[in-house]
Order: C-alpha cells, then structure tokens, then sequence
C-alpha cells in the first residue's frame, strides 16, 4: 500500500507539471492561474500545495523541465546532430529555430515571455535570466573551442541574435530565422581572428 500511494502521489506531480507545462508555454506563467491547473490536471487543491507550496515553485520547475526538454533534449542535441564542428552547430540552431517557428503550437520562448510579465527583480523573471544566461554561457564554450576572438563579447551578441528570431517569429515573422542565421555568420567573420591577428570581416 505504501507503494501505491507513492505511484500515486507521483503521478499527481506529474499531472500538475504536465498541465502547467503546456498551459505555461501556450500563455505564459502570468496568465494560466492555480486554480486552472487545479481544475485541468484533476487534483485536489491540497495535493497541489503538497508538491508545490506556491506557483512560484511551480513556475520553477517548468523551467527546469522545459531546459531538460527543449533546450538541452531537443535544441543541443539536434544541433549536434545536423553539425560536427561548434560552428556547424551554432549555426544549426537557426535551421531548428525556422522549423519550431512553423509548427502550429509554436508561442515563443517562455524565458523571454516570463521574464518581460514579471521583470528581472522578480523571482521569476530572475530564473529566467540565469535560464538564458545558461544559453549564453554554452554559446560562449561554443567560441571559445572555435578559437573565435573575445568569446564572451560574441556570446552575448549570439544570444541577441537568438533571441530577436523567437520574438520576431512570434506572428510577426516566421521566416526570421533565415535571415538571422546571415547576421549569424557575419557575426562569426568579424570574430575569427586572421593570420595577422586581426578579425575577419567577411562572410563565410
């Protein structure tokens, strides 16, 4: 019996942060209240608080499944995948960015969207800054092995650069990501470094 009632308190978790997941990514943390994820998953208002004393705790392990699933499971692996050199792979994201633009449920990146409803002095808004500043970070490691002159300045540019495509696909344009993927090489001529020292000013 103490068994089942693992199972089952298990299960209930899962139910709250499967509905929350998708709840949260079609509308933002902001706009999807507990009582709707209550009523959706099919649970109690008591095992919710159980496994998640406030929505905040809630809203954070989002984060956390959507990094494990999205940015990690599916975004570094697939560029891994299409790609064997950190360019190759840094300049896949863009290819699998114009093809999660098209897909019918596509509502934008919900590190962005949280972080613009609740600002960076929230808790909220302050886990998704260090959400995205994980991206930059990985991005960074990506040019530094590439040799690429002031990595950290081209992290940082990089990370624009990703971020302008999901807010531009947003509705406004979907084929963004093809056009920034140009901007994308740009970026990587003017920091790799040439014979002489200096960078590279064309576009590979």
């Amino acid at each position: 019996m103490v068994a089942a009632a693992a199972v089952q308190t298990k299960d209930a978790r899962e139910r709250i942060l499967g509905t929350s997941y998708d709840l949260f990514l079609q509308r933002g943390v902001r706009a999807v209240g507990v009582n709707e994820i209550i009523a959706t998953a099919g649970v109690a208002k008591a095992t919710f608080y159980h496994h998640f004393p406030s929505k905040d705790d809630l809203v954070m392990a989002f984060f956390e499944r959507r990094q494990r699933l999205f940015t990690i499971g599916y975004l570094g692996a697939e560029s891994e995948r299409r790609a064997d050199t950190p360019r190759g792979q840094l300049l896949a994201i863009f290819d699998i960015f114009d093809e999660w633009f098209h897909t019918p449920d596509f509502a934008g990146c919900p590190y962005i969207r949280a972080l613009l409803e609740t600002g960076p002095r929230h808790a909220i808004g302050a886990a998704a800054v260090l959400y995205l500043d994980d991206i930059r970070s990985t991005v960074e490691k990506a040019a530094t092995a590439m040799g690429l002159t002031d990595a950290e300045d081209f992290a940082y540019c990089w990370l624009v650069l990703m971020q302008g495509a999901v807010v531009s696909g947003v509705g406004i344009d979907p084929g963004s990501s093809a056009r920034i993927k140009r901007l994308g090489k740009h970026l990587i001529g003017l920091h790799t470094p040439l014979e002489g020292g200096e960078a590279d000013r064309t576009i590979r």
